[in-house]
């Protein structure tokens, strides 16, 4: 792709004021403004044909900064709404960063709508909106102490939740409480969500590669990493792009299993981490729980476990119970107890830190 055009791009502000933003957003996917770069992204100019460029967290390597186009931008969001049956004149309550293609998406689909998003990301109060997009930890907080934010989420037709994978006893536990939800599985890469509870939105095609990733195809793809056209031409293959999560496809169901290198080899065997974290989610729905590695001479990657917030199971209760679950390879070789977890992007638990913070609290005993 020739990079070299000079269409301008005007990068946004996390703190940015909704009104211009949606006026710069509306100008961009006509065409007749600037693009938008939202996130962390040095880019100054773009080809033509790229609306927003969205600075990637990096958390599986070096940031990258996806160059998405109006099309599927508008894409997007009409299959979204589509599928929530939503109708001009609705609103969509911004309760996400705006770093992130799910609030790009909230206004877009606001675009779309003829609408202005109701802007709550630091709002002590919550005015009622038809739709909203969160991550699972907003809806763990909404569950556990949040009254405000858990009303608002009752009051809507349907909130999305995404970012990151919800735990069944979560989910079960926000349907008992009245809020319709609808677990969303995308990527920047794929415009954000593209697969709704567990079907994929129209014009969006699903398969599964030989090694067993995702892949996804559609008008929703991104366009280029514009700072990596390489890397962005290794994950398109046969015109659709290659995830790093394993999953199954069957009756246009699609069951996510987790990433492909969120498994490590511990005493010879392998642990997922994702199973170790839904696994406690499930048994312990009332506390945040994240697993993860640090290097071992005995074990090779041995498996620590982290606690956030306050709680009142002791580690041999969790111990015994991933022992009898999972088997006595998912023994944790350690615990770490934090205020909070934390994140690499929204919803994304930064595994990286944690291992940082368990070896340098090693150190300091």
């Amino acid at each position: 792709m020739d990079m070299s055009s000079q269409r301008e791009l005007l990068h946004v502000g996390a703190a940015c004021s909704i009104p211009q933003v949606m006026i710069d957003l509306a100008s961009a996917i006509s065409g007749a403004g600037p693009a938008l770069g939202f996130g962390e992204c040095s880019t100054t100019s773009v080809s033509p044909e790229i609306c927003v460029v969205i600075g990637t967290s990096g958390s599986t390597g070096s940031p990258k900064e996806v160059g998405i186009s109006a099309s599927a931008l508008v894409a997007s969001a009409r299959a979204s709404h589509k599928f929530l049956g939503a109708k001009p004149g609705q609103q969509w309550s911004l309760l996400l960063p705006m770093i992130h293609i799910a609030a790009v998406n909230v206004l877009t689909r606001s675009v779309e709508l003829g609408t202005s998003p109701i802007d709550l990301r630091t709002a002590d109060k919550y005015m009622d909106a038809d739709f909203t997009a969160i991550v699972p930890t907003q809806l763990f907080r909404a569950l556990n102490g949040d009254a405000l934010l858990l009303n608002h989420l009752q009051k809507c037709q349907a909130v999305l939740v995404g970012g990151a994978a919800l735990p069944d006893a979560i989910r079960k536990q926000a349907t008992e409480l009245g809020i319709n939800l609808v677990s969303t599985y995308g990527m920047t890469e794929t415009t954000g969500g593209c697969v709704y509870n567990n079907q994929p939105l129209d014009g969006v095609a699903l398969k599964i590669s030989s090694q067993g990733l995702i892949a996804i195809s559609g008008p929703v793809l991104a366009s280029i990493y514009i700072n990596d056209e390489k890397s962005w031409n290794r994950s398109i293959v046969d015109g659709s792009f290659i995830t790093s999560d394993l999953g199954t496809f069957t009756d246009n169901k699609l069951t996510v299993d987790g990433r492909a290198d969120d498994v490590i080899i511990s005493g010879g065997e392998k642990i997922s981490l994702s199973a170790v974290e839904s696994a406690l989610q499930s048994r312990f729905p009332n506390i945040e729980f994240a697993a993860f590695a640090i290097a071992d001479a005995e074990w090779g990657s041995a498996l620590h476990v982290a606690i956030a917030g306050e709680s009142t199971v002791s580690t041999s209760e969790i111990t015994a119970f991933l022992s009898s679950s999972l088997g006595e390879i998912a023994k944790p070789k350690g615990f770490i107890s934090l205020p909070s977890l934390p994140l690499i992007s929204i919803g994304k638990v930064d595994r990286k830190a944690l291992s940082l913070l368990m070896i340098h609290e090693r150190q300091m005993q």
